[in-house]
């Protein structure tokens, strides 16, 4: 990940950018609290290549990890989401309209 990503909502749109990183955060949606080698086993991944996917995340914000003896636990973190979400919904009308539009052209044609 490129280091001159300096706000926080570019982080969280460079990590969902990934369709791995996307998988960890619905898997910890599903099983909050999972450790590192829990997530590392359905994937075609290697421990060091999750590590740098959950470094990212974390640089994000996206997760936080606790280590208890020597088990690390990874968390969903929905601050950054939903800041990023807050920051969709304001452009969401803009699709809305367009696709109420064609909508009703489309309905128009099929009347004719």
């Amino acid at each position: 990940m490129a280091k001159y990503l300096t706000s926080g909502m570019d982080r969280t749109f460079s990590a969902l950018s990934d369709p791995t990183r996307r998988g960890i955060l619905a898997r910890l949606e599903g099983e909050p609290g999972v450790s590192v080698s829990e997530l590392a086993r359905p994937l075609s991944l290697k421990l060091p290549g999750l590590m740098k996917h959950l470094d990212v995340l974390s640089d994000a914000g996206l997760i936080t990890r606790t280590k208890t003896g020597r088990t690390v636990s990874v968390h969903l973190s929905v601050g950054p989401m939903q800041e990023a979400m807050d920051w969709l919904r304001r452009y969401e009308r803009l699709w809305t309209v367009s696709l109420d539009r064609l909508a009703a052209l489309v309905e128009e044609d099929d009347e004719q």
